[in-house]
């Protein structure tokens, strides 16, 4: 055991990259060892496939100490044995518990519309909020833009969800822009704005909306003037992008110059992001974030360019658990 009072930093192994990038990160803001990077979780399987998972040092590593732990619930093969980890943690005795889950992986399945519909958003949550509680009181939970801001009341009190925005790495990037004065922010649908309208006060915004013509759904403008634009459709998470690549167009079709994107999750399910590489609208930049472990393949290809979560995971827990230790 190192003979210092920082917080330990376990991660499955998906999120290795990251991990390592969040603790240098910390180490150089803090000037010192403020979180050490453990690599003491053996992640293997049985025979039949269930999880052998073992915690090197445990008594160690976790008892009075404050434990963080960076998982990716990308799939569901993995999230049994995430959780299996999660909820052994604090009965090591950890002083606080602090689980990072940059993507809610069920945050679009958030409610019931007709009966016998599942509103998988409430089952995980309730997984969630089952990690027992520290000597400091419940873990908190930390989930960055979650698709219905109103999944945080699906937690039960046994935990504290804390819901941060990916949207600063954005912002910063757009100053960087050469052409930064003619930036326009669309959001493709109304509750795209609504999620995010607040923290672009500085540009001017476009709302898009779907319509149904006939047997098609498609997307138009419903507010903004996009010609003579550069324009940034901004959303939380990107799955086959068929809604994207609509309003794209519609925003094309309208006089935008250029067009990107960002999304903070990546999902892209299938591979459906090579829609992009080669799509009728060639999109200048698509931002993505690394919440999701399978971001660095993905950026190997144009349009796209990794933000990484590195600053933002790191800031956070300087600003708030740290501060404890």
């Amino acid at each position: 055991m190192e003979n210092d009072v920082g917080s330990v930093l376990f991660y499955h192994n998906s999120m290795e990259k990251l991990a390592k990038s969040i603790a240098e990160h910390c180490q150089c803001k803090s000037g010192g060892k403020a979180v050490n990077l453990k690599h003491d979780i053996q992640w293997k399987s049985f025979e039949d496939g269930w999880p052998n998972l073992f915690i090197e040092n445990v008594k160690d590593n976790c008892a009075g100490r404050d434990v963080i732990f960076l998982g990716s619930f990308h799939s569901p093969e993995v999230v049994f044995e995430q959780l299996s980890i999660v909820y052994n943690i604090p009965r090591y005795l950890a002083r606080s518990f602090t689980f990072i889950l940059p993507y809610f992986p069920t945050g679009t399945m958030e409610r019931v519309d007709k009966e016998g519909q599942i509103a998988t958003a409430k089952t995980l949550s309730r997984m969630i909020s089952s990690i027992p509680l520290t000597a400091r009181g419940p873990a908190q939970v930390v989930i960055y833009d979650i698709h219905c801001l109103q999944e945080r009341f699906y937690f039960s009190d046994d935990v504290i969800p804390r819901l941060e925005t990916a949207i600063p790495l954005l912002l910063a990037k757009l100053k960087t822009f050469p052409d930064k004065e003619k930036i326009s922010i669309a959001f493709p649908d109304e509750g795209a704005f609504k999620r995010f309208h607040t923290q672009f006060e500085e540009y001017p915004t476009i709302i898009c909306i779907k319509q149904r013509e006939g047997n098609k759904r498609i997307v138009k403008i419903k507010d903004g003037e996009p010609d003579s634009r550069h324009v940034i459709i901004v959303d939380d998470l990107i799955k086959t992008g068929g809604t994207i690549l609509e309003c794209a167009k519609a925003l094309k079709k309208a006089g935008a110059t250029k067009i990107s994107a960002y999304v903070t999750h990546g999902v892209f399910p299938q591979e459906s992001w090579k829609r992009f590489t080669a799509s009728d609208v060639p999109f200048e930049n698509f931002f993505i974030t690394d919440s999701l472990p399978y971001a660095e393949e993905i950026v190997k290809h144009r349009p796209f360019q990794l933000l990484s979560l590195t600053t933002a995971i790191a800031e956070a827990l300087l600003g708030f658990d740290l501060k404890q230790s």
